[in-house]
């Protein structure tokens, strides 16, 4: 299973320098999970730098993967997770989410760097 990030979306839809680092996972569909909290990151993001149209587009690809919900289970590894690395709580609630579904982060969030079951592709900016 593989869970792209809201970084590795952002890059993929703007087409920017790692695109194609992050083609293989959103393109594997039938492999593809989708925390909830990345539609919100995703949408609100697309939504501030273009329009609601726009944003909607995007999130419409999104759901190609399968989307799953935060539950209470999902929540408390999270917040274990946080406590012990230190990572943000939408950063844990991927990285809780990730490891229940055996799914590897494909990301250039640099918070990830150097967690295991993550692929970090370091930010190349355009």
């Amino acid at each position: 299973m593989n869970l792209v990030d809201s970084s590795g979306w952002l890059e993929y839809f703007a087409d920017g320098p790692n695109a194609e680092c992050f083609a293989p996972p959103i393109d594997d569909t039938a492999n593809l999970i989708v925390p909830s909290i990345i539609l919100y990151e995703v949408f609100k993001k697309v939504l501030l730098q273009k329009n609601e149209a726009i944003a909607l587009q995007s999130v419409a690809f999104v759901f190609q993967g399968k989307i799953l919900d935060l539950d209470a289970e999902i929540a408390l590894d999270a917040a274990r997770i946080s406590v012990g690395v230190s990572l943000p709580m939408v950063d844990s609630i991927i990285l809780a989410t990730a490891r229940r579904h055996e799914a590897v982060i494909w990301t250039q969030d640099s918070d990830f760097q150097n967690i295991e079951g993550v692929r970090y592709f370091a930010h190349r900016g355009k």
